[in-house]
């Protein structure tokens, strides 16, 4: 069974009657809605939208046995995760990123870089860490043009490492 997917994070409360803040890592953030119980990734816990309505940089949900401030504050930063079989197939040249974690990072040369670890949006675009066999991780911009090639089947991404990572800065002295 595929791990399950995070589409969303519980924040802070939003009230005085149970509602919570709700960030969602979807393409349209209302969908988290229609993909049913959310869960904590272990699966001990479920949680049913009852209520959702977008606010100026989130959501406030409603959750079903959450009726008071004291409830809402005790999930404060719980992932809510979905089985894969809910979520839309991707089209082509997009990937979930649990599809991305766990790959083998080579060079166009084939030369190993190590494996994904996390997929990163700070707010100017997805950014793809890798972490190398020894040595610190390597953040580098998730763009066409860096990892021209995601291959799901192989269990790789390619990178085009930018020349100020490999070396071959030709206005470097």
């Amino acid at each position: 069974m595929a791990a399950p997917v995070c589409v969303a994070r519980i924040g802070a409360a939003h009230g005085v009657r149970g509602a919570v803040r709700l960030w969602t890592f979807t393409e349209d953030p209302l969908a988290v809605r229609d993909y049913g119980p959310l869960m904590t990734k272990d699966g001990s816990r479920q949680f049913e939208v009852t209520h959702l309505r977008e606010a100026k940089d989130h959501l406030v949900a409603t959750l079903k046995g959450v009726a008071t401030r004291d409830d809402a504050e005790r999930l404060n930063g719980i992932e809510l995760y979905v089985p894969r079989d809910r979520l839309p197939d991707t089209e082509d040249g997009e990937y979930y990123h649990t599809d991305l974690i766990g790959l083998a990072a080579v060079t166009t040369a084939e030369q190993p870089l190590g494996k994904v670890i996390a997929i990163h949006n700070f707010g100017a675009g997805d950014i793809i860490e890798i972490a190398p066999p020894q040595g610190a991780t390597m953040l580098l911009p998730f763009t066409n043009a860096v990892v021209p090639t995601v291959d799901l089947a192989a269990g790789r991404v390619i990178i085009e490492l930018p020349q100020e990572i490999d070396g071959d800065d030709p206005t470097a002295a």
